[in-house]
């Protein structure tokens, strides 16, 4: 269903049912992170709980961008929401029993990277099938502000609310998950099933088109390595115990920050829309990314670590707004889930993988060292994608020009 000209009721339904579901991972993820600290005080054991997460996005979410094209996608959204809300129900049983382990917290990490493999193609191709498609840019804008705010609040309502005992957190989880899935569930729209027989053609065919659109494979590429490298986000544990001295209000007011900058610029550009030299803007955003890393690696002060993860997270919104919209307008709706799905699997890799390289890099040279040479690599990966990707760097519209295609 759709609305000429303007967001409508499904979207907006919709994006409400993300926000809850996106609050929720963040709060649960504060809890689960602060507690694998609590258990085993491991910077490399904080890394292996990202690299659980992302062991299953990369083998399954090309499947589930296969089926996301030839099912009904809120279901498939819906359903994820309603699992990992299960999940959030068994890590409040077994925090009350006292069984909470660092095997139990690998476990859940892996039904959680599970879930969020079939939920991510299903999101991304959704949105465009409710709103009008000369909107989307600002639809995307107004969805990454919604998700923006509920990583704000979501960090800083689980870190206010451990004080008081991880399974009051877990429980929130719990409630939040069930409502977004029962608000997608109510979500009205015309779906239109692939209906040609699966073979590892067509599952493999979003994989195909992303390599040939080398526009898109460089925006998704540079998403991937920047926040691969310059992510700390793992860390935040460490920094906020050992380095800024803080407890964990503090650890949810830093998880928070780069979603307060985030939700700035996504306000802005969901007024002013960016209209020329998207590729270049694109790069210097990353670069930008990296720059404000290498400041919050050398902090060590709470004020001045949470402004530059302000920083990043403002510059990465640019990212993520200039790569979503370049993914939805230049892909035929046949084909969505399964190029969402190869872009889930870029922003898994550089999110839990990335965690995985936080934690085994601090390993090695202490978590100062690990985020400086985080920063470090993600402006030389800004500078070499303007040689390596230049029909990226020379892209001056969202909507490609006759010249430009």
């Amino acid at each position: 269903m759709r609305c000429d000209g303007v967001l409508g009721g499904p979207f907006l339904q919709f994006l409400a049912a993300r926000v809850a579901g996106t609050a929720a991972n963040q709060m649960l993820m504060v809890a689960v992170s602060w507690h694998m600290y609590d258990i085993t005080a491991s910077a490399w054991d904080l890394g292996l709980v990202g690299l659980f997460q992302f062991l299953p996005a990369l083998l399954l979410t090309l499947p589930a961008g296969h089926l996301a094209d030839r099912l009904h996608r809120g279901r498939i959204f819906a359903g994820c929401l309603l699992g990992q809300g299960l999940l959030a129900g068994l890590l409040v049983l077994a925090t009350e029993a006292g069984a909470v382990n660092r095997t139990l917290v690998f476990a859940v990490a892996v039904l959680l990277g599970v879930a969020r493999a079939f939920q991510m193609p299903a999101q991304q191709a959704l949105t465009p099938l409710l709103v009008p498609a000369g909107i989307l840019p600002r639809a995307i804008a107004l969805s990454s502000g919604g998700m923006q705010a509920a990583i704000i609040a979501g960090p800083a309502l689980g870190g206010l609310l451990y004080a008081f005992g991880p399974a009051v957190v877990y429980v929130c989880c719990a409630g939040l998950l069930g409502l977004g899935g029962l608000l997608t569930l109510g979500v009205r729209y015309r779906h239109h099933p692939v209906t040609s027989a699966a073979t590892w053609g067509s599952m493999l065919a979003g994989v195909a088109y992303v390599w040939r659109q080398k526009v898109l494979l460089g925006a998704i590429s540079l998403d991937l390595f920047a926040v691969l490298l310059g992510g700390a986000t793992a860390l935040l544990p460490i920094y906020a115990r050992d380095i800024l001295h803080a407890g964990p209000v503090a650890l949810g007011l830093l998880r928070a920050a780069p979603a307060a900058g985030g939700l700035a610029m996504s306000l802005w550009l969901a007024r002013w829309p960016l209209q020329r030299q998207v590729g270049r803007t694109l790069l210097l955003s990353v670069g930008l990314f990296g720059l404000a890393t290498l400041l919050f690696g050398v902090s060590q002060s709470l004020l001045f670590s949470l402004l530059a993860l302000a920083v990043t997270g403002a510059a990465d919104n640019v990212s993520v707004v200039i790569r979503l919209t370049l993914v939805q307008m230049e892909t035929p709706d046949a084909m969505r889930g399964r190029v969402a799905a190869v872009n889930g699997i870029f922003i898994g890799a550089s999110n839990q993988l990335g965690e995985f390289e936080s934690g085994a890099t601090a390993a090695l040279f202490g978590p100062v060292g690990s985020v400086l040479l985080g920063g470090i690599g993600t402006v030389l990966v800004a500078a070499a994608a303007v040689v390596v990707f230049p029909a990226l760097a020379r892209r001056d519209r969202l909507v490609a020009t006759p010249e430009e295609t």
